[in-house]
């Protein structure tokens, strides 16, 4: 029998999402936070000095959108206290005053709106629209007046766009642009163009990137020249970008990352501030390195094992860290005066929005606390690397000698796991199975040659790799050879069952919302990864026979134990037949396996109810392949599985 924990499935979906795009107003801090308890709606909230958190939105409304169906920033505070938003139910842009219903800004059709903006003295909100259903879409950038008419299309460049940005003087627009078959994390365009009278875009320069250089976030230093995350060097770091043709400067020329795949449209790693208190004119370093004097960044940096918040003087070239115990930073950072605000966790704390005083160092916690289990419930996670293979261990609560583990492999496949509190996790350590998260090659954090270890080899590398942790951790008698199992999200998932039958080494998967033939999801998903593959495979139909040769659904027959499959049934990302497949090869060769689909559920899980059930059908899973007793659970019944 498993350890008693006081951690319920109930506990994991109220603690464990984070809130997002955090933004500092004057004397106010404005987010958004999960409400699974409320259907899984995101609501816009806002705090005043002294206050706490209320609502910006009315209940019901849901502040997400559908761009590149992984969304991106939806909303913005207003300077006279209300707000713009996106709203789920019908992707069209809102505006709302505090009082009534919100109006809608944007007209009804098949148009999705992201990456909102408010560009400084322009009466309107700047967003990326998207048009269009499945793979006939396009994207466009636009201006939404707010007091209401139609929509401007400000500029027409590449396929995918975001970042967009007002030059200081309000002549110049800066985007991010690229093209299949690129993502974002291979290859983008930074581009500038003149502001016509109009508000409509002239002619656009790439002024930085290309197609092996990825730029995912850029901020205007003056009219004359951008800051810029890039990864030319290698590394996603901070570059001075000149308008007249000079040089690209790294800022930050160390082996750490300032940036991230930008998964959703909107991010910020970083945010520009004023100088601090008692700065000198950094005249010197101004004229060597050309730029700003007493200007500094705050920037989240660091690999996958760590990401702390630091404070760039840009006189000196030093970085100050200020984050405290924090280990890890979502990528939303925003700046008002000598306050910054974002959103930190640590092994111990859940993902919370803090403030810190850039000058004074002091620390507020602004969100609403989220009750935790005791702390001696909790495991004590270890950054480790295994033959090359980076990877944190979460050890069981009371093991003594080889204890069963479970392998968890995060999604994208171009995404990492942090070092932090995850009470998802704490839910099986503290019932006596450890867990060991693998940044398989191919992660971010940990600089572009590690990411680029899985271009073509995706179903090789991050296969091999979650086998090496997992013979890593029997070596070192940490883990009980039989009773190892695997299991990942999305990309995730799809590594989870192709170890399961492409190696020996694990007893069992568990594949939330999982790709489980590549080659029909390349034909059946949606456009922003519709060409993912080229680069992760390869092009077809050349590379057809790599597609055959790592298809879990074509090898299902050789599953070394059972799975559980989970998937959403309104999933735009993996089609849930994806599941349905898989289970039915399995059910075909007479090999055990388990099927929970879950009406209203999205690529991922938003719903109290649903977090719940997720959970429990994995706990009662791993007692049935590690023969250990679950009653705290429902009974889950495995086809084709003896007894």
């Amino acid at each position: 029998m498993l350890n008693e924990s006081p951690i319920r499935p109930v506990d994991v979906a109220r603690v464990d999402e984070s809130p997002l795009w955090v933004e500092a107003v004057g004397d106010e801090v404005w987010w958004d936070e999960p409400r699974p308890h409320e259907g899984g709606r995101r609501c816009v909230v806002r705090r005043a000095p002294g206050g706490q958190p209320r609502d910006a939105i009315p209940p019901g409304w849901n502040a997400r959108n559908r761009v590149i169906e992984y969304g991106g920033r939806s909303w913005r505070p207003l300077p006279d206290g209300g707000v713009v938003f996106t709203d789920w139910a019908d992707q069209r842009v809102y505006r709302y005053s505090g009082e009534g219903e919100p109006r809608p800004l944007t007209p009804q059709g098949p148009y999705r709106y992201a990456d909102l903006y408010l560009p400084p003295g322009r009466e309107e909100v700047w967003a990326v629209r998207e048009s269009g259903e499945g793979r006939a879409v396009r994207r466009d950038l636009v201006a939404v007046p707010l007091a209401g008419g139609g929509v401007r299309v400000i500029a027409q460049a590449q396929h995918f766009l975001m970042n967009p940005r007002l030059s200081p003087g309000g002549g110049k627009i800066v985007w991010i642009g690229w093209d299949h078959p690129s993502m974002p994390w291979d290859g983008t365009e930074l581009c500038v163009a003149p502001l016509r009278p109009d508000g409509t875009a002239g002619a656009h320069e790439v002024v930085a990137g290309g197609p092996a250089e990825s730029v995912v976030q850029a901020e205007w230093r003056d009219d004359d020249a951008l800051y810029a995350v890039s990864d030319r060097s290698g590394w996603w770091n901070i570059h001075l970008i000149p308008l007249d043709g000079g040089e690209p400067v790294n800022l930050t020329p160390v082996a750490e990352e300032f940036g991230d795949a930008p998964w959703k449209l909107g991010y910020t790693w970083f945010a520009l501030a004023g100088p601090g208190e008692g700065a000198g004119s950094g005249e010197g370093a101004s004229a060597g390195a050309g730029v700003g004097a007493g200007g500094r960044i705050v920037a989240m940096h660091g690999t996958a094992d760590g990401r702390r918040l630091g404070v760039l003087d840009l006189a000196t070239g030093e970085i100050a860290d200020i984050g405290g115990d924090a280990t890890y930073w979502l990528p939303s950072i925003s700046v008002s005066g000598s306050r910054v605000v974002g959103v930190a966790a640590s092994p111990y704390t859940p993902y919370e929005v803090v403030a810190l005083d850039l000058d004074g160092g002091g620390r507020t916690v602004l969100s609403r606390p989220k009750e935790l289990p005791p702390r001696e419930v909790l495991p004590v996670p270890e950054a480790v690397t295994i033959e090359g293979v980076h990877a944190h261990v979460y050890p069981p609560r009371g093991a003594r000698g080889p204890a069963p583990y479970v392998v968890f492999v995060h999604g994208g496949p171009t995404g990492l796991s942090a070092l932090t509190l995850d009470l998802e996790v704490a839910y099986f350590t503290s019932r006596g199975i450890g867990v060991a998260k693998v940044n398989y090659g191919g992660s971010t954090g940990y600089g572009r040659a590690y990411r680029e270890r899985l271009r073509e080899q995706w179903g090789v590398v991050d296969v091999r790799d979650s086998a090496t942790v997992a013979r890593g951790l029997v070596a070192s008698g940490r883990a009980d050879p039989e009773r190892i199992a695997i299991r990942g999200g999305s990309a995730g998932g799809w590594t989870a069952l192709a170890a399961l039958v492409h190696s020996d080494v694990f007893r069992g998967a568990v594949a939330h919302y999982a790709i489980t033939d590549p080659e029909m999801w390349a034909a059946e998903t949606h456009d922003f990864e519709s060409r993912y593959l080229d680069g992760l495979i390869g092009p077809l139909p050349e590379a057809r026979e790599r597609y055959t040769e790592r298809s879990p659904l074509l090898h299902a027959e050789r599953a070394s134990g059972p799975a559980l499959l989970l998937h959403g049934l309104e999933d735009a990302i993996v089609d849930p037949a994806q599941a349905e497949r898989f289970v039915a090869e399995l059910d075909r060769h007479g090999l055990p396996w388990a099927l929970r689909t879950f009406p209203g559920e999205q690529h991922g899980w938003r719903r109290e109810e649903t977090i719940v059930a997720v959970l429990e059908a994995e706990l009662a899973f791993y007692g049935l392949i590690f023969g250990i007793s679950v009653p705290e659970v429902p009974a889950l019944r495995l086809k084709h599985m003896d007894g």
